[in-house]
């Protein structure tokens, strides 16, 4: 993409001589609304590819949704409410009790979309830590469906998780995880293996796997390293690259770009944005579509996928900056910006790094980190989501059973 900035960024690893005598920060405002507002963006190129979702029935006056590039990397939205939910990591329940809270699934245990004309984005890390990582992906695509029929949409990004995944790392994976991928390729075996059908019917079926598995549990007892060994084969048929569920995650981009909002697992840097948007999320997906060459590290986009500046790895913008430096700060800050002004946007909505006092945004609300660490797996806390609507952007989580919109005050 021509107008994509060559830019580059590093933190220096000694103070600059000037620090003594440097100006003081800037307050960070703490209104609910993000207020940076950079330049206009560069306009935006021909697209690769495009498609749009129709307006539904709701509201026949609204633009309908249009996406640019395969997989999807620019998204216009026009007059639409996005909701974002971080890291699921294969926790069913408190995926399901985010989406409540998001407004956009039944809680009558139908998995119905009630989101009307929402835009719904989750942040990837959806595989290991948990058992129901399938079943999860499942339900984001019956609800894709169904809100493409009501003029909503839902959007994914890959985080470090699947990544690791179609490497073949599955040192995270939980057992159950194991067992979900060998009863799951049994169930698409059953569906004469059409992909479609079989994926978004998982999540209905999975429940019933799971209770002849806790029933059947007697007889595995002896044979324990079979099964393992069994549900390794299993999810190494479904995840390596060219596999059929490496394949669906190939789907779904690493970096995306609502309207005036940037969204990726780690963290977007301005060296990435020179490298090409479009160009990333192409590469991975056609390295996990099993089109790379495999047997060399040129079929693995590194920038993208490995290292602890690449996209799904970068912590930079989700550290706690209690324990830096001023320049440090600054300089941190000064990248956001750099990086912000460079593709267009508004803000940055991040997951990967889980915020122990929930969701929450710095820098001036240039930064939203909404990985809270829901899943029992990792901290098992209460699930938050984020919700922005006409570029202001605010912070939502169940309370007693109630739903409680959160001051970004609380958590600045």
């Amino acid at each position: 993409m021509a107008w994509l900035l060559s830019l580059n960024c590093s933190l220096p690893v000694d103070p600059p001589s000037s620090l003594q005598q440097s100006q003081p920060r800037k307050l960070i405002d703490t209104s609910l609304s993000s207020k940076y507002h950079p330049p206009p963006p560069p306009p935006t190129p021909p697209p690769r590819s495009s498609s749009s979702y129709g307006n539904g029935s709701l509201n026949n006056n609204l633009k309908p949704i249009v996406l640019y590039g395969d997989p999807p990397t620019f998204v216009s939205a026009p007059a639409r409410r996005i909701v974002a939910v971080g890291d699921l990591h294969g926790d069913l329940y408190k995926a399901r009790s985010a989406l409540e809270i998001a407004g956009v699934l039944s809680s009558d245990g139908q998995d119905s979309w009630i989101g009307g004309e929402t835009v719904l984005v989750q942040l990837g890390d959806i595989l290991d830590r948990g058992e129901d990582e399938i079943a999860i992906l499942s339900l984001l695509r019956s609800l894709d469906f169904q809100a493409k029929a009501n003029g909503g949409a839902v959007f994914q990004v890959n985080g470090n998780h699947e990544t690791m995944n179609v490497e073949g790392d599955f040192r995270y994976v939980d057992s159950g995880a194991f067992d979900e991928c060998s009863d799951f390729l049994e169930h698409l075996e059953e569906y004469q293996y059409k992909w479609e059908e079989a994926f978004v019917s998982w999540i209905d079926a999975s429940e019933r796997r799971k209770e002849e598995r806790k029933m059947s549990r007697s007889y595995w007892g002896p044979w324990n390293l079979v099964k393992r060994q069994k549900g390794v084969i299993a999810r190494s048929v479904l995840l390596r690259p060219g596999g059929p569920l490496a394949s669906e995650l190939a789907r779904h981009a690493v970096v995306l770009k609502i309207n005036d909002w940037v969204f990726c697992h780690g963290g977007l840097l301005p060296h990435h944005v020179s490298y090409g948007i479009e160009r990333m999320n192409r590469e991975v997906s056609e390295w996990m579509r099993g089109l790379t060459d495999t047997d060399s590290h040129s079929g693995l986009p590194f920038i993208a996928t490995r290292g602890y500046d690449s996209v799904v790895w970068n912590r930079l913008y989700s550290r706690d900056v209690s324990d830096l430096y001023e320049y440090q700060i600054d300089q941190i800050e000064s990248i956001l910006e750099e990086t912000l002004e460079a593709v267009g946007g508004r803000a940055m909505v991040v997951g990967h790094t889980p915020q122990p006092m929930g969701a929450n945004c710095k820098f001036n609300c240039s930064i939203w980190r909404i990985d809270v660490g829901m899943s029992s797996g990792v901290l098992d806390s209460r699930p938050e989501v984020l919700e922005i609507r006409d570029n202001e952007a605010r912070v939502i989580r169940s309370k007693r059973g109630r739903f409680t919109e959160l001051q970004v005050s609380d958590y600045t």
